[in-house]
């Protein structure tokens, strides 16, 4: 649902309203927030919904533990995606990738000490990722804070922030179910990051050139990462339908697996070219 905060705060950029940037973040993350509560509530009940989808008991409790130390991580993903569409939709990127690996090596330490040297178990690998996860947001919203770069695209709190939410709540239920009905799973889904990556590139470049009034410029930027995005996706597909018959032992071995594998492949292709253009388009 965040992802309308990224188009609004591009054309704002390039329309050279640099205030509404700051409103437009705080105005997602408070809807963000608002529709974590329910998501919340998900979470607690998390072992009654699993022993409902015939999950055995043992298996649904384990996984009730560890979803209870992820509660506090909602909130966070409702604070860092509208930041990082902020940062984002000014160019800046590498910030968020040195905190986000300052973070994974906090992680890890972090997880080894709660799970084997304090032993929370199940509980303890949750509530570290949520607190890594708080990390990320609170050291990005500190570079905000900080640096000269967004002294006129961060100018503090604003009450606007509560103004036209729900317009902002029909933009971001759009964007929900559109980026749901593209997710996919294991090798699909990693080819598909890259193409989620070029999304918000071009979602980006293209809001900020309409924002100043720059259709050609736009037009030319959409066609450039989409034929990027699609010549990549092809390159991984044409790698799947050539190791075909080794795909399966990359997560599980048997050569009665392995040849299912290599049937479905084809289309495992497919949907990874088409992968390559559809989240593209879809971020412009």
């Amino acid at each position: 649902m965040g992802s309308a905060v990224e188009t609004l705060c591009g054309q704002a950029y390039g329309a050279n309203k640099f205030d509404m940037l700051g409103v437009y973040m705080q105005r997602s993350t408070v809807l963000l927030m608002a529709t974590g509560i329910p998501l919340m509530v998900v979470y607690l009940f998390s072992k009654d919904i699993l022993l409902l989808l015939g999950e055995p008991e043992n298996i649904a409790s384990a996984a009730a533990i560890f979803i209870y130390g992820l509660i506090p991580q909602i909130f966070a993903y409702a604070c860092n995606f509208p930041i990082q569409k902020f940062l984002q939709s000014q160019s800046v990127v590498f910030p968020s990738a040195y905190i986000s690996a300052g973070a994974l090596v906090l992680h890890v330490g972090l997880t080894w000490v709660a799970v084997y040297k304090l032993g929370w178990g199940l509980l303890g690998a949750g509530l570290v990722l949520s607190f890594s996860w708080w990390i990320i947001v609170v050291a990005q919203f500190v570079y905000i804070l900080v640096s000269s770069r967004f002294k006129y695209t961060w100018t503090g709190l604003s009450w606007a922030a509560f103004s036209g939410l729900w317009e902002f709540f029909q933009l971001s239920a759009a964007s929900a179910v559109m980026l749901c009905l593209e997710t996919c799973m294991t090798i699909s889904g990693w080819v598909f990051m890259i193409s989620v990556g070029f999304n918000a590139a071009a979602s980006v470049r293209v809001s900020n050139e309409l924002g100043a009034r720059h259709p050609k410029s736009a037009s030319f930027s959409v066609v450039a990462v989409t034929v990027i995005s699609f010549l990549l996706a092809l390159v991984f597909a044409i790698l799947v339908l050539i190791f075909r018959y080794e795909l399966s032992y990359i997560f599980t071995g048997g050569t009665e697996v392995s040849e299912a594998v290599a049937d479905l492949s084809p289309f495992l292709a497919l949907s990874i070219l088409l992968n390559g253009i559809q989240p593209v388009l879809s971020g412009n």
